[in-house]
Order: C-alpha cells, then structure tokens, then sequence
C-alpha cells in the first residue's frame, strides 16, 4: 500500500480516508478507481503510461479500474494546459480514437479486473435542465481559479462556456460511477477535485483524489508530448525506445525511474549519491534505466538486444544493422521524403530539422563519408544503398 500511495504520487487528497479504505474497502467491495480517458488522444506515449501503472497497481491491491471514455467531453476538448480552445471531434473519430487507446492501454492494465464505460451511456439522456442543474453547482470565480482559465483570461483569450462545462461533466462522471478513489495527472487536480465535490450534493460520499508525476519530455523540461515532438511511442520498437531514452538528460532520469519502473527507491538513492560523488558514470544509470523501461513495455530479451545494438552503434561509431529500405523511384525534396518516409510528423518539423543540421546523407551508405544537409531544397538522389540519418536514432537507406 505505501508503494501505490508514494510512488511517483504528487498528491493525495484526505490520504488517511485513501489508507483506511485501501484497508478496508468500501463496506467490504473492491474500490472503484475512476480513469478518465481523452480519446482525443490515441498514440499513446510512455508520458499516458505513468498513470497507467498506477492503476495496475491498485488492481494488484484487488481493487477494480473503472475507466469511463470521454466521448461527450471530446466534442468539446479539455481545456487543461491549453492556451486556446481544441477543436471538436466527430462522434466517429472519437470511436475509432477510443478503440485504438484501449488497445494500447490494455498492454499495461488487467482487463479482467477493469470495467470500461462511456459517457454517452448517461450524457444521451442529458436534457438541458440537467445541464444548467449541473451548472449551479459551480460559479464563473471558481471556474476562473483554475490556472489555464486564469491565464487565458488575463491575456484575453476567450473562453467558451462550453469549456467551462468540461469538468462538471467529468465530475458528474464520477457520480455515474459512484466512483471511489479517481486518480489522474497533476493537470487534471482541478477536475477531478470537481468530481469529489459533486459526489456529496447526489448523496454519495466523496471520492478520494490521487495525482502522479508528469514526466517530462526528451528535452528534459517540457511536458512530454506529440506536439512538442519530444516523446516516445508506447508501441516504439525496442532499439528507437532504447535510443531515444538513452538521449534523456542526466537530471529527468530519477522521475523516469520511479514513474516507469520498479526499482526500488533505496537504489535509486544510491545511484544519486554515487553519481554526485563521482564514483558512478551517469551513463551506467541511464543503460539501466532505458532497459527497465523497454522490459516494461516489451520483454527482457528485447531490451538486452536494443543495449547491445546502443552500445555497438555510439560506442563503436557504427551505424545500425537493421536499417530499413524505403523505396525512391525519382529523385525527391528532402522536405517531403521525410515526411512521406514518416520521419517527421509535418513539414514544418522536418525543415526546422533541417535547419538546425539534424539531417545527414550517406550518398556511399557505410563505407562513405557523411553530408550534413541544411538547405531546405536539397533535392535527395535516387542511389541504391544510400542512407540518410534524421535526428540521432532514425535511419532509411535507399532502394531504387
């Protein structure tokens, strides 16, 4: 119980109450422990998985998740962290969004301990008595006591009554599930705290609250993100996990550890204490710690194969062995390669790749020297076996 309870936990609100119930359960039945889902989102990063073990971790306690799909709250977009409204998403996109995240999710949380339900079940039925019931429960001052809101207002970014109603709906959730315990990043505090506020005026007792860490991007100060382009794939092949957590600065090592993995924390202290004295290569923690987190999302094997192909390449100076083909039949735009070769999301990534020099061509493949490109109108020539490196981890080598 201390490990869910401490372990990457930021906050717990009323934690005694959380303990006792822990203990107990609620007279006598598992709790429910509410996970809202946005499936706005559905290629989730190991940033989405954090929260994710937490819940697994209450199902090892014999507790049961209650995840609840945000298919109502889509339509209007959570405004949490954001500095302007989301579009809304189509009743389609938001299915087809949904199945994909618990596809993912269902990697690291128990299925046959986890009940998933949708807000339309209840939200269908939803009449506008209803809504404005809901909202009286709330003003525009505490509404505005939210961070975002509050910067949003006094930048003069509007703010749309609809992304007022957001958490009242995600709080109402909670009293549809007659939820227990609700846990989420400490982004969503505001909302779920609105969830425990709801519960009493429906009779029901009060949910307990519990946030985790955010972990940060590869930048290593930056929420960690698909827009921000600093994130990794939970679904990632072992070898760019590897890689890509290898390039994470020293200092956002120990919040990986302990969000990611289940090294114990007097180890972890001991990793600290000896890198401050010296006596222990940072390196030689983070090879451990990207190889925890790729055994946690593949298998042991896998994650001893990504170390040694780590090692061999930037030790050795070697470039990979497993370098996939892409098809060229006429010469191209580097620009539009990347993007066509799924190398960079959009266009403007790839030219600010390329203009920042984190683009090279190996017109000989291995054995020649390497071109760095910074001109936006390289055009990429049609050579059999050329390779053309993006970034530090990712690699195509050409076949005509």
């Amino acid at each position: 119980m201390e490990y869910v309870l401490t372990r990457g936990v930021v906050q717990v609100e009323k934690e005694a109450d959380l303990r006792r119930m822990l203990l107990e359960g609620n007279k006598g039945e598992p709790l429910r422990v509410k996970l809202g889902v946005d499936p706005s989102h559905y290629d989730l990063t190991i940033g989405h998985a954090v929260v994710l073990r937490k819940l697994r971790q209450f199902q090892r306690l014999g507790h049961k998740a209650v995840v609840v799909i945000g298919d109502w709250t889509a339509r209007l977009g959570d405004p949490s962290g954001r500095e302007e409204a989301r579009k809304p998403l189509t009743a389609e996109q938001v299915k087809a969004n949904a199945e994909t995240y618990l596809d993912q999710f269902f990697r690291i949380v128990d299925p046959d301990l986890t009940e998933v339900r949708w807000q339309s079940e209840w939200f269908d039925t939803f009449n506008l008595s209803d809504a404005i019931k809901l909202l009286s429960h709330k003003t525009v001052a505490q509404m505005l006591e939210r961070d975002d809101f509050s910067k949003r207002y006094k930048s003069g970014i509007e703010i749309s009554l609809s992304e007022f109603m957001y958490p009242l709906l995600q709080g109402y959730d909670s009293v549809m599930l007659r939820s227990d315990v609700e846990i989420g990043g400490t982004d969503q505090t505001f909302n779920l705290l609105v969830g425990r506020e709801l519960q009493p005026a429906f009779g029901q007792p009060p949910q307990q609250i519990l946030t985790v860490q955010l972990i940060v991007g590869l930048d290593g100060f930056k929420k960690m993100g698909k827009s921000l382009s600093n994130y990794i794939a939970m679904t990632a092949p072992p070898h760019d996990m590897f890689g890509k957590l290898m390039s994470l600065p020293d200092h956002a090592m120990r919040s990986y550890f302990e969000t990611l993995t289940d090294v114990p924390q007097a180890e972890l202290d001991e990793f600290e204490r000896k890198m401050a004295e010296g006596s222990l290569n940072p390196r030689d923690v983070k090879l451990r710690m990207a190889r925890e987190i790729v055994s946690e999302f593949h298998n042991p094997a896998a994650a001893r194969e990504a170390e040694e192909a780590f090692i061999r390449q930037f030790s050795e100076r070697k470039l990979p062995a497993d370098i996939p083909d892409y098809h060229l039949s006429e010469p191209v735009n580097i620009l539009t390669l990347l993007v066509d070769a799924r190398l960079v999301a959009s266009k403007s990534e790839a030219r600010r790749l390329v203009q920042q020099g984190g683009v090279t061509f190996f017109p000989e493949g291995e054995a020649g020297e390497a071109e760095r490109i910074t001109d936006v109108n390289f055009t990429v020539p049609v050579i059999d076996g050329a390779i053309l490196k993006v970034g530090k981890l990712q690699y195509i080598r050409i076949k005509s």
